[in-house]
């Protein structure tokens, strides 16, 4: 990149954190002016080419966020760009998914414009939510969106969401009061008549699924003879059923059940309350511990929050479809892929 020819050249009337933003970005030049141009906040000139373009400046983004202005920009007669000092990667693909041009603080650009393609690596990556949010959908509080998420069409009262979802009163108000500021979720009526409705349910899969974290997670890697996954599952879900032992298989395995559109399942992957030694586990399931070949995972966490909302199909316990797509999401093995095909077919966001 020859520094005195830049790429695209960007002039308008622009907050002093927007010039700051800008002006780090490798390949663009910043003309400040001193009053908005006619037909949107700035002009790009590129290639000869002038666009008008609209800029919308944050100082933190993430993906409720990047929901909202993807919803308020339908229709608009400019294209946008969003500079933003922090932004998360959830919200950064929703924004380039819907068109909507990306500039970061660490001098990451995306921006697609007829006879545009603007891309730039900066400094590093979006990274996943350093800014400090109250109650963060992670822990007990992603139990509570996936109640909401589960029964989205309810219109809830705070007591009776906190006992859905297993949560005290007031953890669940500092949910609601954070997703009425994001624009997810609605308040209707007043006083002891009042409810909340979910109104972006979209927009709070992915903010859950950006926030969640499993916290101490223990995994154990065995084999079962078995001569399919199928016959895999019906057995895990058999012995674990007469043990007495909570547990839902998730991933692969789960997905296949649900909706079969998946061409292998290359481990069955189980989630176990975590009160049940590793040892004990094996045992009841006539399973041997490995460390390579394994065809099963048992995976363990402190206060059992993947079985939140598991459902029983058959005989066997399954997470339910939003936890199922987090799980497939972080499985390395085509799991973004299998995630997005059971977003669209089952869960329909």
């Amino acid at each position: 990149m020859v520094k005195d020819r830049p790429l695209v050249k960007i002039e308008g009337a622009f907050e002093a954190d927007a010039v700051r933003l800008l002006r780090a970005v490798e390949g663009v030049e910043v003309a400040v002016r001193d009053a908005k141009t006619r037909g949107g906040d700035a002009r790009l000139r590129f290639a000869g080419r002038t666009e008008p373009v609209d800029i919308k400046v944050k100082q933190y983004l993430n993906a409720a966020g990047a929901w909202q202005i993807v919803r308020q920009t339908d229709g608009g007669t400019h294209h946008l760009l969003v500079v933003t000092d922090e932004v998360t990667t959830e919200a950064r693909a929703i924004l380039e998914r819907h068109g909507v041009g990306v500039i970061d603080g660490a001098g990451n650009a995306h921006l697609e414009l007829p006879g545009l393609l603007l891309h730039i690596e900066g400094r590093r990556r979006p990274q996943e939510a350093r800014h400090r949010r109250a109650a963060r959908l992670t822990g007990k509080a992603g139990v509570l969106a996936q109640a909401l998420l589960l029964e989205r069409d309810h219109a809830w009262k705070i007591h009776d969401l906190a006992e859905r979802a297993g949560v005290s009163d007031g953890l669940a108000h500092r949910v609601l009061t954070r997703l009425e500021g994001e624009a997810i979720v609605a308040a209707e009526g007043a006083g002891p008549n009042r409810v909340r409705r979910v109104v972006n349910p979209t927009a709070l899969l992915d903010l859950w699924a950006e926030e969640n974290v499993d916290r101490a997670v223990e995994r154990t890697a065995a084999y079962r003879l078995a001569r399919t996954p199928k016959e895999l599952v019906s057995e895990v879900a058999k012995r674990l059923n007469g043990a007495g032992i909570a547990y839902a298989v998730t991933r692969a395995a789960a997905a296949m059940a649900l909706a079969p559109f998946m061409t292998a399942v290359p481990t069955v992957d189980v989630w176990v309350a975590s009160d049940v030694a590793p040892v004990t586990l094996l045992d009841a399931l006539e399973a041997e511990r490995v460390d390579t070949g394994a065809n099963l995972v048992l995976t363990q966490t402190p206060g059992n929050i993947p079985l939140a909302f598991r459902q029983e199909q058959g005989q066997v316990w399954m997470v339910n479809p939003m936890r199922l797509y987090y799980d497939l999401r972080r499985d390395p093995r085509r799991g973004r892929e299998q995630a997005e095909r059971l977003r669209q077919q089952v869960i329909g966001l």
